[in-house]
């Protein structure tokens, strides 16, 4: 089926610069087509089961294409990006500071059993709001962001030790079991090879070393009530939507054991600003009857949709180990 013209979404691709894909899971072409919406059409894997957009920017040219600065200050941010990353910093620390205690409860405070501090890696760092939070309560933080209009702000944030360029990979030069945790928060999504990202994540866990996944799920309530208008559908940038069955795939074949699937504190602080621009994706009279609401836009509000998964996983080598030692 060809595209319908473009609905809007921003940024516009150039037709000869996206490419049709088959599944980034299992491999096959196969697919039934959930919706087309403007130059993509999202499809499920009749495979395997998951969701994904094809066509779509070719691998090279994602991050230069669509993670400029237009992204992290978006005209358009219902379809790309975000209206101003920067100035919801407060909000993003907030949100971290509560979803801190999903990692206390794997791994207990800030130092190792020989008192040096805990490692952690976050991948597609943003700004770094998330590892300051971890800076601040003694964790040494280290950021990977490939995006050069946003790595300049981790920089500021949390020094130029603590943030490094580029993609994770068997040439990132870091060094394999050196980290206590390794994180994706709203990442995994639009890496073109997620497994291949577990893998080398996997690879650069400590003993004893836990990884923790956010990604949006697209069998929740919320995905399915909302259809096409779902906030997370925003085709340029989340190339795949995953559910907790094809997570589950994901991770077991990048060698990883699943401890915890959960919602709960998925959800974020936002302004009501905010939330009057997103229920406008919905409909346009909801954008009107909300615009009261920008009047305080400043205020913040804690929204928990339930279409988030936090998955916090550890390699199966320690899992079976653990296993042994309890028998």
């Amino acid at each position: 089926m060809t595209p319908s013209p473009s609905a809007g979404l921003a940024p516009r691709i150039p037709e000869e610069a996206l490419q049709e894909v088959g599944c980034g899971l299992c491999g096959k072409d196969e697919h039934e087509l959930c919706f087309v919406d403007g130059q993509f059409r999202v499809v499920k894997c009749s495979g395997c089961g998951l969701t994904y957009v094809t066509p779509r920017l070719a691998d090279a040219s994602l991050i230069e294409s669509v993670y400029d600065e237009s992204y992290w200050n978006s005209s358009a941010a219902k379809q790309h990006g975000y209206t101003d990353y920067r100035a919801d910093a407060p909000l993003y620390k907030r949100t971290y500071r509560g979803r801190r205690s999903i990692v206390d409860r794997y791994l207990s405070g800030p130092t190792r059993s020989d008192g040096t501090p805990r490692r952690v890696l976050d991948v597609g760092c943003a700004a770094g709001y998330f590892l300051s939070v971890m800076q601040e309560s003694g964790w040494d933080v280290l950021g990977l962001e490939p995006s050069d209009a946003i790595r300049k702000a981790a920089v500021e944030e949390l020094g130029e030790a603590h943030v490094k360029g580029g993609l994770l990979g068997f040439d990132d030069g870091l060094e394999p079991g050196s980290f206590d945790l390794v994180t994706f928060w709203d990442v995994i999504e639009h890496i073109p090879d997620p497994r291949a990202a577990l893998v080398r994540a996997a690879e650069l866990l400590a003993p004893g070393g836990k990884l923790l996944v956010e990604t949006q799920n697209v069998a929740s309530r919320a995905a399915k009530l909302l259809g096409k208008k779902w906030q997370h559908y925003k085709h340029a940038e989340h190339i795949y939507h995953f559910d907790p069955a094809t997570l589950g795939r994901l991770f077991d074949e990048a060698g990883l054991t699943i401890l915890e699937n959960t919602p709960r504190l998925g959800g974020k602080y936002v302004t009501l600003d905010f939330l009057a621009e997103r229920v406008g994706r919905i409909h346009p009279v909801l954008s009107v009857l909300a615009s009261p609401l920008r009047l305080v836009g400043d205020a913040a509000l804690y929204v928990n949709l339930f279409d988030e998964m936090i998955v916090v996983a550890e390699p199966k080598a320690t899992a079976a180990g653990a296993a042994s030692a309890s028998e």
